[in-house]
């Protein structure tokens, strides 16, 4: 019989739901369909165990695996001592201004004798190693394990892989004199916060935090002052922890001149010894 209007068959036009796994080899084979969303070793990590699960008791043992993450680290960045940490969003492109602004700070900073370091990836992470490649600078990369496959951009002169976000912060922290804030999401508020945090409660030293894009940032540090500020969630002397500017070398000023200042940060020592000689040299 031939398939009209009125004897055809109604269709679920609605997707199968794929079962939520309950364990992390259920989670495992699932890696294999087609656009899943790839299990990485931060979510097995992250996940609450389940009764049922038979690998609740491997995170002792993983254990392991992240002390192998902060040894390779460790060795890998130790020679490293004059680095500044430039964020920024993995969606910008060469054409914007944001990408030409950071690769020029980037270039200044290494031409002034300072490391690169950035996440690895496209967007602003790729213009400032490109600026400290530009430059002939160490351009560092430390890129992470996502979901979503984020390949090392080319501009890298040494290139490291995380697995676990901690660790990673951890370097971005331990090996940075300066952090460089440019236009991103969530992960480029996560490090402005945390590095913010980490100094306001003596954790680290206080070196100099630079918003890049002051239209940009404009709203976010009107709510701080008007909002944090005014309910005594913050004291005033925090808000001084940060430097908005729009101009590549003013924010580059900004970083030679604290560690000039001497602001509670030896990291820039040889920094600045280096510039002090150029300068001298100049002047013979």
């Amino acid at each position: 019989m031939a398939e009209t209007k009125a004897n055809k068959p109604k269709r679920n036009g609605r997707k199968k739901k794929t079962a939520e796994p309950k364990t992390v080899a259920e989670a495992k084979q699932l890696e294999t369909a087609p656009g899943y969303w790839h299990l990485t070793d931060d979510e097995v990590l992250l996940r609450s165990p389940e009764p049922e699960d038979e690998y609740k008791t491997s995170d002792s043992w993983r254990v392991l695996r992240i002390q192998s993450e902060f040894v390779g680290g460790f060795e890998a960045l130790g020679t490293i001592t004059r680095g500044v940490s430039i964020f920024g969003s993995a969606r910008s492109h060469e054409a914007d201004p944001m990408y030409k602004a950071a690769r020029e700070t980037a270039r200044l900073l290494s031409t002034a004798g300072f490391e690169i370091i950035t996440g690895g990836g496209p967007g602003i992470m790729e213009a400032a190693n490109r600026g400290a490649h530009d430059a002939g600078g160490v351009s560092v990369g430390c890129n992470i394990e996502l979901p979503f496959e984020q390949l090392p951009n080319k501009y890298l002169t040494k290139s490291l892989s995380f697995k676990y976000f901690f660790v990673r912060k951890t370097m971005f922290i331990k090996y940075s004199n300066a952090y460089i804030i440019f236009p991103g999401g969530f992960g480029t508020m996560d490090e402005f916060f945390e590095a913010l945090t980490l100094i306001q409660t003596r954790k680290i030293r206080n070196f100099p935090v630079v918003l890049f894009g002051s239209q940009y940032w404009r709203g976010l540090l009107a709510w701080l002052t008007s909002t944090m500020l005014h309910e005594k969630m913050i004291n005033p002397e925090d808000l001084g922890l940060i430097h908005l500017t729009d101009s590549p070398k003013d924010g580059v000023d900004f970083i030679i001149k604290t560690c000039y200042a001497g602001i509670d940060n030896d990291g820039c020592g040889p920094v600045v010894k280096k510039i002090k000689s150029a300068k001298g040299s100049k002047q013979t």
